[in-house]
């Protein structure tokens, strides 16, 4: 079976690295892919984005099934064009895939439907969004509506850091004119963050043991967002059996069942980012691919063959499906540039992969140079490790990071520790 990957991060070179331990598999394509998809599979030199030319690629190598890592081609409708060519295609329809492509979308979606999720408003003028901060006076949360790669989200402590999040959304347009036309700003939910994912069949849904994302920069978390700094599996104790209900019967099910009667079934991998409240669980946000590192600790953990569950999700037969997981604890750790999530140095040469024999690493911001592989992105490399307890795990991981070299790097110490760490600071 021929399978094409399109994507060049971490997330992709996980799922490419779950793929080619398919019996099924006898050709693997990462489209552009990174030297690490380049020691498993063929590089081609086509961007995400190009969905035409990913298309016209698929039909000439008889690609038999396409699995789309990032958002962007997702919500360009990259599995559109793909059905237009009778071509197997995984992940959501460019319909379905504004739950992620806005946050304006997403929320009025929730309203829609009845789903629990934080108190907020939306605006389209900078005015007015500034008038409810001085009005409210206190911690809110300030999202930019489109795509800004996990960074748009400001969590502010006070007005001050809230009117800063508009200027730099609305006016200074951080993330791009387009993402910053409108701002959702939305109450401060106090609980335990949980990623959930649930493979999708349209009308079916298996969900896949729960992860924690760390996203703030620094230990403790503090600083600001990122794409994720790392993350762990499974998570026991933080989604209690009450909670696990709830989230079921009045996040998962009306989500589907939403979708569905809007014309717009879901197919894929649906990610529901999660605030565990005292009043129960309540969607913070929904992406419409796998997260990232989260992805990379799951694929890490997943016993079952990725091809059958992914194919179910396209024949609508995820019902006759379920997923076996290795015992133990996967852990993810993210090895960011210095600067990162602000400016960062690309080309810097990266020391000491080889030497890591303990756990897994996946390539995430990295290309080839002259022979040796260099920086090329702010999250660099994602390193993984399993054990058969947390700290088993967390003692390999953190022992290949500190084996890894590349000037300026930095990473969270206390992945899978973050309550502890938080404690310690206060």
């Amino acid at each position: 079976m021929k399978i094409l990957v399109i994507g060049n991060g971490g997330r992709e070179h996980a799922l490419a690295w779950k793929l080619k331990q398919s019996p099924r598999v006898t050709k693997l394509y990462c489209a552009p892919g990174n030297p690490g998809t380049a020691a498993l599979a063929t590089n081609v030199p086509i961007k995400a984005e190009e969905c035409e030319k990913l298309a016209q690629f698929a039909v000439e190598n008889q690609i038999q099934l396409t699995v789309v890592g990032p958002e962007i081609p997702l919500t360009l409708g990259i599995v559109d064009e793909f059905k237009k060519r009778g071509l197997r295609c995984w992940g959501p329809s460019k319909a379905a895939a504004t739950l992620e492509d806005s946050k304006v979308a997403m929320k009025e979606f929730l309203r829609r439907h009845n789903i629990p999720t934080a108190a907020f408003k939306i605006f389209n003028k900078v005015q007015d969004a500034h008038t409810y901060i001085t009005e409210v006076d206190g911690p809110l949360v300030v999202k930019c509506d489109g795509l800004a790669a996990g960074k748009g989200v400001t969590v502010a402590k006070n007005a001050e850091e809230a009117h800063d999040a508009v200027e730099r959304i609305m006016v200074n347009h951080e993330f791009g004119a387009a993402a910053g036309r409108q701002v959702v700003i939305e109450e401060v939910l106090k609980g335990e963050e949980i990623s959930v994912f649930a493979f999708c069949d349209g009308h079916n849904a298996v969900l896949l043991d729960y992860v924690q994302d760390h996203k703030q920069v620094f230990d403790g978390d503090e600083g600001p967002n990122t794409g994720g700094m790392g993350a762990f599996s499974p998570v026991p104790g933080l989604m209690k059996p009450r909670d696990e209900d709830e989230m079921v019967r009045r996040i998962l099910v009306p989500t589907m069942s939403g979708l569905v009667h809007e014309g717009r079934p879901y197919v894929g991998i649906l990610y529901m980012g999660l605030m565990i409240t005292d009043s129960g669980p309540k969607v913070i946000e929904y992406n419409v691919r796998f997260g990232d590192p989260e992805c990379q600790t799951l694929m890490l953990r997943l016993k079952s063959d990725l091809v059958d569950v992914m194919e179910a999700c396209i024949d609508g037969t995820l019902d006759r499906s379920s997923l076996e997981w290795h015992p133990g604890v996967s852990i993810c750790v993210t090895m960011a540039s210095r600067g990162y999530p602000g400016k960062y140095p690309i080309d810097v040469p990266i020391h000491g992969l080889d030497q890591v024999k303990d756990a897994t690493i996946f390539h995430a911001g990295t290309k080839e140079k002259n022979g040796d592989v260099v920086t090329a992105g702010g999250r660099v490399l994602s390193v993984c490790a399993l054990g058969d307890t947390l700290d088993e795990a967390r003692s390999r991981v953190y022992r290949a990071c500190d084996s890894v070299q590349f000037e300026g790097k930095h990473f969270r110490r206390d992945i899978g520790k973050r309550r502890e760490a938080r404690k310690s600071r206060r």
